[in-house]
Protein backbone atom coordinates (compact mmCIF):
# COMPACT_ATOMS: atom_id res chain seq x y z
CA UNK A 1 0.00 0.00 0.00
CA UNK A 2 1.30 3.25 -1.17
CA UNK A 3 2.54 5.84 1.57
CA UNK A 4 -0.67 8.18 0.68
CA UNK A 5 -2.76 5.87 1.16
CA UNK A 6 -2.80 5.48 4.25
CA UNK A 7 -2.96 9.31 5.29
CA UNK A 8 -6.31 9.48 6.88
CA UNK A 9 -8.40 12.66 6.79
CA UNK A 10 -10.61 13.24 10.16
CA UNK A 11 -13.90 15.58 9.74
CA UNK A 12 -15.64 17.28 12.40
CA UNK A 13 -18.20 14.23 13.76
CA UNK A 14 -20.95 16.94 14.58
CA UNK A 15 -23.66 14.34 15.16
CA UNK A 16 -21.70 12.10 18.08
CA UNK A 17 -23.45 11.08 20.89
CA UNK A 18 -21.50 12.25 24.25
CA UNK A 19 -17.75 10.02 24.66
CA UNK A 20 -17.64 8.66 27.87
CA UNK A 21 -13.89 9.57 29.27
CA UNK A 22 -11.12 8.19 31.60
CA UNK A 23 -8.72 11.28 31.40
CA UNK A 24 -5.01 10.90 32.91
CA UNK A 25 -3.52 14.12 33.77
CA UNK A 26 -0.82 15.67 35.42
CA UNK A 27 -2.41 19.05 35.76
CA UNK A 28 -0.69 21.35 34.86
CA UNK A 29 -1.35 24.73 32.81
CA UNK A 30 -2.27 23.24 29.36
CA UNK A 31 -3.80 19.84 31.18
CA UNK A 32 -6.15 22.76 33.38
CA UNK A 33 -7.24 23.98 29.74
CA UNK A 34 -7.68 20.64 28.02
CA UNK A 35 -10.16 19.54 31.47
CA UNK A 36 -12.15 23.28 31.24
CA UNK A 37 -12.43 22.82 27.93
CA UNK A 38 -13.91 19.21 28.07
CA UNK A 39 -16.46 20.42 31.00
CA UNK A 40 -17.29 22.95 28.50
CA UNK A 41 -18.29 20.42 26.11
CA UNK A 42 -21.31 18.57 25.57
CA UNK A 43 -19.48 15.55 23.43
CA UNK A 44 -17.43 15.14 26.65
CA UNK A 45 -18.88 13.04 29.51
CA UNK A 46 -15.86 12.53 32.13
CA UNK A 47 -16.36 9.42 34.10
CA UNK A 48 -13.33 9.84 36.38
CA UNK A 49 -9.77 12.40 35.74
CA UNK A 50 -6.61 10.03 37.41
CA UNK A 51 -3.94 11.45 38.43
CA UNK A 52 -0.03 10.80 37.59
CA UNK A 53 2.99 12.39 38.75
CA UNK A 54 4.81 14.41 35.58
CA UNK A 55 4.25 18.18 35.47
CA UNK A 56 4.50 18.70 39.32
CA UNK A 57 4.56 15.51 42.40
CA UNK A 58 1.37 13.29 42.46
CA UNK A 59 -0.32 15.37 45.05
CA UNK A 60 0.13 18.21 43.89
CA UNK A 61 -1.67 17.21 40.87
CA UNK A 62 -4.01 16.36 43.19
CA UNK A 63 -4.47 18.88 44.57
CA UNK A 64 -4.89 21.00 41.11
CA UNK A 65 -7.39 19.18 39.92
CA UNK A 66 -9.40 18.99 42.66
CA UNK A 67 -9.22 22.69 43.14
CA UNK A 68 -9.91 23.61 39.13
CA UNK A 69 -12.92 21.16 38.85
CA UNK A 70 -14.34 23.29 41.44
CA UNK A 71 -13.42 26.52 40.50
CA UNK A 72 -14.97 24.88 37.01
CA UNK A 73 -18.37 24.00 38.93
CA UNK A 74 -17.93 20.03 38.79
CA UNK A 75 -16.88 18.97 42.10
CA UNK A 76 -18.98 15.79 41.81
CA UNK A 77 -16.45 14.25 39.16
CA UNK A 78 -13.95 11.77 40.67
CA UNK A 79 -10.21 12.14 41.25
CA UNK A 80 -8.18 9.13 41.86
CA UNK A 81 -4.33 9.34 42.18
CA UNK A 82 -1.84 7.62 40.50
CA UNK A 83 1.67 6.47 41.42
CA UNK A 84 4.21 8.99 42.73
CA UNK A 85 7.02 7.94 40.99
CA UNK A 86 7.63 6.36 37.10
CA UNK A 87 8.52 2.55 36.64
CA UNK A 88 11.49 2.53 36.69
CA UNK A 89 13.73 6.24 36.64
CA UNK A 90 13.15 8.40 39.47
CA UNK A 91 10.68 11.41 38.82
CA UNK A 92 11.65 14.43 36.82
CA UNK A 93 9.06 17.41 37.23
CA UNK A 94 9.82 20.32 35.57
CA UNK A 95 8.23 23.46 37.61
CA UNK A 96 10.13 26.02 35.69
CA UNK A 97 7.65 25.55 32.50
CA UNK A 98 4.33 25.04 34.75
CA UNK A 99 5.31 27.31 38.18
CA UNK A 100 5.81 26.03 41.54
CA UNK A 101 2.53 24.27 42.03
CA UNK A 102 1.84 23.68 38.65
CA UNK A 103 -0.63 25.88 37.32
CA UNK A 104 1.87 29.35 36.54
CA UNK A 105 0.80 32.22 38.98
CA UNK A 106 -2.72 30.64 39.63
CA UNK A 107 -3.97 30.44 43.14
CA UNK A 108 -6.32 28.35 43.43
CA UNK A 109 -8.53 28.03 46.18
CA UNK A 110 -7.79 24.70 48.40
CA UNK A 111 -9.80 21.89 47.30
CA UNK A 112 -13.29 20.85 49.18
CA UNK A 113 -13.04 17.36 49.31
CA UNK A 114 -10.50 14.60 49.32
CA UNK A 115 -9.54 12.17 45.82
CA UNK A 116 -10.61 8.97 45.44
CA UNK A 117 -9.86 5.94 47.62
CA UNK A 118 -8.74 3.77 44.98
CA UNK A 119 -5.64 4.08 42.83
CA UNK A 120 -5.60 5.31 39.25
CA UNK A 121 -4.54 2.19 37.84
CA UNK A 122 -7.82 0.50 39.76
CA UNK A 123 -9.66 3.14 38.24
CA UNK A 124 -9.10 2.14 34.83
CA UNK A 125 -9.40 -1.57 35.20
CA UNK A 126 -12.44 -1.54 37.50
CA UNK A 127 -14.18 1.08 35.18
CA UNK A 128 -13.68 -0.89 31.96
CA UNK A 129 -14.60 -3.84 33.69
CA UNK A 130 -17.70 -1.87 34.09
CA UNK A 131 -18.05 -0.33 30.84
CA UNK A 132 -16.50 -2.45 28.31
CA UNK A 133 -16.26 -1.28 24.83
CA UNK A 134 -17.57 2.29 26.33
CA UNK A 135 -14.76 4.21 27.21
CA UNK A 136 -12.06 6.33 25.68
CA UNK A 137 -8.83 7.09 27.84
CA UNK A 138 -7.51 10.25 27.37
CA UNK A 139 -3.50 10.56 28.56
CA UNK A 140 -2.28 14.30 28.56
CA UNK A 141 0.69 13.11 30.95
CA UNK A 142 2.72 10.16 31.25
CA UNK A 143 1.59 6.64 30.79
CA UNK A 144 2.69 5.53 34.24
CA UNK A 145 -1.10 4.42 35.37
CA UNK A 146 -2.18 3.01 32.45
CA UNK A 147 1.04 0.85 32.46
CA UNK A 148 0.37 0.16 35.93
CA UNK A 149 -3.32 -1.10 35.10
CA UNK A 150 -1.62 -3.39 32.15
CA UNK A 151 0.00 -4.89 34.62
CA UNK A 152 -2.68 -5.43 36.93
CA UNK A 153 -5.03 -6.57 34.03
CA UNK A 154 -3.85 -6.96 30.59
CA UNK A 155 -7.20 -7.00 28.95
CA UNK A 156 -8.03 -3.22 30.12
CA UNK A 157 -6.77 -1.71 26.40
CA UNK A 158 -8.72 -4.07 24.22
CA UNK A 159 -11.78 -3.00 26.62
CA UNK A 160 -11.41 0.61 25.77
CA UNK A 161 -13.22 2.17 22.92
CA UNK A 162 -9.94 3.77 22.19
CA UNK A 163 -6.97 5.46 23.45
CA UNK A 164 -5.77 8.74 22.56
CA UNK A 165 -2.52 10.04 24.02
CA UNK A 166 -0.72 13.50 23.93
CA UNK A 167 3.05 12.26 23.50
CA UNK A 168 6.27 11.58 21.12
CA UNK A 169 7.99 13.50 18.76
CA UNK A 170 9.30 11.44 15.47
CA UNK A 171 9.98 14.03 12.81
CA UNK A 172 10.92 17.33 15.17
CA UNK A 173 12.68 18.26 17.62
CA UNK A 174 12.40 17.40 21.12
CA UNK A 175 10.96 19.47 24.10
CA UNK A 176 12.90 17.71 26.93
CA UNK A 177 15.65 16.40 25.49
CA UNK A 178 17.39 17.07 21.49
CA UNK A 179 14.86 13.85 20.48
CA UNK A 180 12.37 13.42 23.58
CA UNK A 181 8.79 14.94 24.53
CA UNK A 182 8.23 15.68 27.78
CA UNK A 183 5.65 12.82 28.75
CA UNK A 184 7.80 10.03 27.09
CA UNK A 185 10.35 11.48 28.75
CA UNK A 186 9.21 11.09 32.10
CA UNK A 187 8.59 7.49 31.60
CA UNK A 188 9.67 5.89 28.77
CA UNK A 189 8.92 2.07 30.15
CA UNK A 190 5.31 2.87 31.38
CA UNK A 191 5.16 4.39 27.51
CA UNK A 192 6.82 1.22 25.81
CA UNK A 193 4.37 -0.97 28.08
CA UNK A 194 1.54 0.95 26.48
CA UNK A 195 2.61 0.92 22.86
CA UNK A 196 4.03 -2.74 22.93
CA UNK A 197 0.34 -4.31 24.69
CA UNK A 198 -1.34 -2.34 20.97
CA UNK A 199 0.41 -4.70 19.10
CA UNK A 200 -1.69 -7.17 16.83
CA UNK A 201 -4.87 -5.46 17.95
CA UNK A 202 -7.64 -4.44 15.06
CA UNK A 203 -6.45 -0.96 13.57
CA UNK A 204 -9.78 0.10 14.19
CA UNK A 205 -8.20 0.22 18.35
CA UNK A 206 -4.46 1.23 17.55
CA UNK A 207 -4.71 4.51 19.89
CA UNK A 208 -4.49 7.90 18.19
CA UNK A 209 -0.78 9.72 19.75
CA UNK A 210 -0.70 13.65 18.80
CA UNK A 211 3.14 14.40 19.01
CA UNK A 212 5.02 17.19 19.24
CA UNK A 213 4.97 17.64 15.46
CA UNK A 214 1.52 18.56 15.72
CA UNK A 215 0.77 19.92 18.85
CA UNK A 216 3.19 22.82 18.67
CA UNK A 217 1.38 24.34 15.81
CA UNK A 218 -1.17 24.74 18.51
CA UNK A 219 0.10 28.17 19.69
CA UNK A 220 -2.14 30.15 22.07
CA UNK A 221 -1.58 34.13 21.88
CA UNK A 222 -2.93 36.72 24.20
CA UNK A 223 -5.51 37.52 21.55
CA UNK A 224 -7.17 34.51 22.27
CA UNK A 225 -7.20 34.94 26.76
CA UNK A 226 -8.93 38.07 25.76
CA UNK A 227 -11.26 37.31 23.74
CA UNK A 228 -12.40 34.29 26.12
CA UNK A 229 -12.73 37.10 29.00
CA UNK A 230 -14.66 39.22 26.23
CA UNK A 231 -16.89 36.72 26.05
CA UNK A 232 -17.38 35.63 29.16
CA UNK A 233 -18.61 38.69 30.47
CA UNK A 234 -15.34 39.19 32.56
CA UNK A 235 -14.09 42.92 33.26
CA UNK A 236 -11.71 44.67 33.12
CA UNK A 237 -10.39 43.24 29.54
CA UNK A 238 -7.62 40.72 29.33
CA UNK A 239 -4.70 42.40 28.06
CA UNK A 240 -1.21 40.28 28.08
CA UNK A 241 1.33 41.60 26.75
CA UNK A 242 5.49 40.85 26.44
CA UNK A 243 5.88 43.98 27.73
CA UNK A 244 4.22 43.74 31.06
CA UNK A 245 6.13 42.80 33.81
CA UNK A 246 6.85 39.27 34.81
CA UNK A 247 4.20 37.75 37.17
CA UNK A 248 1.37 40.41 36.90
CA UNK A 249 -1.60 39.12 37.63
CA UNK A 250 -5.08 39.41 36.55
CA UNK A 251 -7.77 41.60 37.69
CA UNK A 252 -10.39 39.60 36.01
CA UNK A 253 -14.22 39.65 38.25
CA UNK A 254 -14.42 35.86 36.83
CA UNK A 255 -12.66 33.28 38.25
CA UNK A 256 -11.58 31.20 35.91
CA UNK A 257 -10.44 33.98 33.54
CA UNK A 258 -8.73 35.18 36.28
CA UNK A 259 -6.86 31.88 37.49
CA UNK A 260 -6.88 30.60 33.55
CA UNK A 261 -5.30 34.02 33.05
CA UNK A 262 -2.89 33.81 35.27
CA UNK A 263 -1.24 30.22 34.46
CA UNK A 264 -1.28 30.94 30.70
CA UNK A 265 0.69 34.31 31.51
CA UNK A 266 3.67 32.51 33.58
CA UNK A 267 3.29 29.28 30.37
CA UNK A 268 4.00 32.71 28.02
CA UNK A 269 6.62 33.75 29.80
CA UNK A 270 8.27 30.37 29.61
CA UNK A 271 7.76 30.44 26.11
CA UNK A 272 9.05 33.29 25.67
CA UNK A 273 12.15 32.93 27.85
CA UNK A 274 12.81 30.03 25.43
CA UNK A 275 12.92 32.61 22.54
CA UNK A 276 9.86 30.76 21.02
CA UNK A 277 7.54 33.98 21.46
CA UNK A 278 5.04 35.25 23.97
CA UNK A 279 2.60 32.06 23.68
CA UNK A 280 1.79 28.75 24.85
CA UNK A 281 2.00 25.45 23.04
CA UNK A 282 -1.06 23.93 24.61
CA UNK A 283 -0.57 20.76 23.54
CA UNK A 284 -3.49 18.95 25.87
CA UNK A 285 -6.55 21.00 25.16
CA UNK A 286 -5.83 19.65 21.18
CA UNK A 287 -5.53 15.95 21.72
CA UNK A 288 -9.03 16.42 24.15
CA UNK A 289 -10.98 17.40 20.97
CA UNK A 290 -9.15 15.14 18.95
CA UNK A 291 -10.76 12.47 21.46
CA UNK A 292 -14.18 14.09 21.00
CA UNK A 293 -13.72 14.69 16.87
CA UNK A 294 -14.59 18.56 17.22
CA UNK A 295 -11.21 19.31 15.21
CA UNK A 296 -10.48 18.08 11.75
CA UNK A 297 -6.94 16.24 11.60
CA UNK A 298 -5.68 13.90 9.78
CA UNK A 299 -3.21 10.59 10.47
CA UNK A 300 -0.60 8.00 9.60
CA UNK A 301 -0.17 4.83 10.91
CA UNK A 302 3.13 3.76 12.22
CA UNK A 303 4.83 1.43 14.50
CA UNK A 304 5.97 2.79 17.68
CA UNK A 305 8.63 1.82 19.53
CA UNK A 306 10.32 3.45 22.54
CA UNK A 307 14.04 3.85 23.70
CA UNK A 308 15.23 3.10 26.55
CA UNK A 309 18.85 1.95 26.58
CA UNK A 310 20.24 5.17 24.74
CA UNK A 311 22.74 7.01 26.45
CA UNK A 312 21.72 10.64 25.00
CA UNK A 313 18.61 9.17 22.88
CA UNK A 314 16.67 7.62 25.95
CA UNK A 315 12.65 8.70 25.89
CA UNK A 316 13.16 8.70 22.04
CA UNK A 317 9.63 8.00 20.30
CA UNK A 318 10.75 6.04 17.08
CA UNK A 319 8.01 5.64 13.97
CA UNK A 320 8.52 3.03 11.69
CA UNK A 321 6.55 4.26 8.81
CA UNK A 322 7.25 1.81 5.71
CA UNK A 323 7.39 -1.78 7.37
CA UNK A 324 11.08 -1.97 7.88
CA UNK A 325 10.52 -3.51 11.20
CA UNK A 326 8.36 -5.96 9.43
CA UNK A 327 5.62 -5.33 12.32
CA UNK A 328 1.98 -4.00 11.33
CA UNK A 329 0.99 -0.48 12.68
CA UNK A 330 0.36 -0.59 16.19
CA UNK A 331 -0.41 3.68 16.37
CA UNK A 332 -2.27 5.92 14.50
CA UNK A 333 -0.26 9.19 14.23
CA UNK A 334 -1.46 12.84 13.82
CA UNK A 335 -0.13 14.62 11.85
CA UNK A 336 -2.01 17.29 10.54
CA UNK A 337 -4.34 19.35 11.91
CA UNK A 338 -6.23 23.39 11.30
CA UNK A 339 -4.87 25.73 14.42
CA UNK A 340 -7.27 28.60 13.33
CA UNK A 341 -10.01 26.24 13.33
CA UNK A 342 -9.18 24.63 16.77
CA UNK A 343 -8.81 27.76 18.47
CA UNK A 344 -12.05 29.68 16.67
CA UNK A 345 -13.60 26.62 18.73
CA UNK A 346 -12.16 26.30 21.68
CA UNK A 347 -12.29 29.75 22.69
CA UNK A 348 -16.16 30.25 21.88
CA UNK A 349 -16.91 27.13 23.70
CA UNK A 350 -14.64 27.75 26.69
CA UNK A 351 -15.76 31.31 27.13
CA UNK A 352 -19.57 30.91 26.77
CA UNK A 353 -19.24 28.28 29.26
CA UNK A 354 -17.32 29.86 31.71
CA UNK A 355 -20.16 32.87 31.23
CA UNK A 356 -23.10 30.38 32.23
CA UNK A 357 -20.69 30.16 35.75
CA UNK A 358 -20.77 33.22 37.15
CA UNK A 359 -22.63 35.97 37.18
CA UNK A 360 -20.43 38.88 35.22
CA UNK A 361 -19.02 41.34 37.46
CA UNK A 362 -19.01 38.69 40.49
CA UNK A 363 -15.83 38.65 42.24
CA UNK A 364 -15.98 34.97 43.88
Amino acid sequence: MGQDERVRAHEVDTARAPIPLLVDVDTGIDDALALLYLLASPEAEIATVLCTAGNVPVHQVATNTLAWLEVCGRPDIEVAVGSAVPLVAPLMTTEDTHGPRGVGYAELPAPTRDPSARSAAEAWVELTRERPGELTGLVTGPLTNLALAVRLDPGVLTRLRRLVVMGGCFNHPGNTTPTSEWNVAVDPEAAKVVFDAFAGLAPERRPLLCPLDTTESIEMHPAHIARIAELAGSVPGEDLSPDDPRGRRSRASVPVVRHLSDALRFYMEFHRDQNLGYLAHVHDPFAAAVALGTVPFVTRPATVDVELDGRITRGTTVADWSGIWGREPDADIVVGTEPEYFFTHLVERVALYVRELYVPGSNN
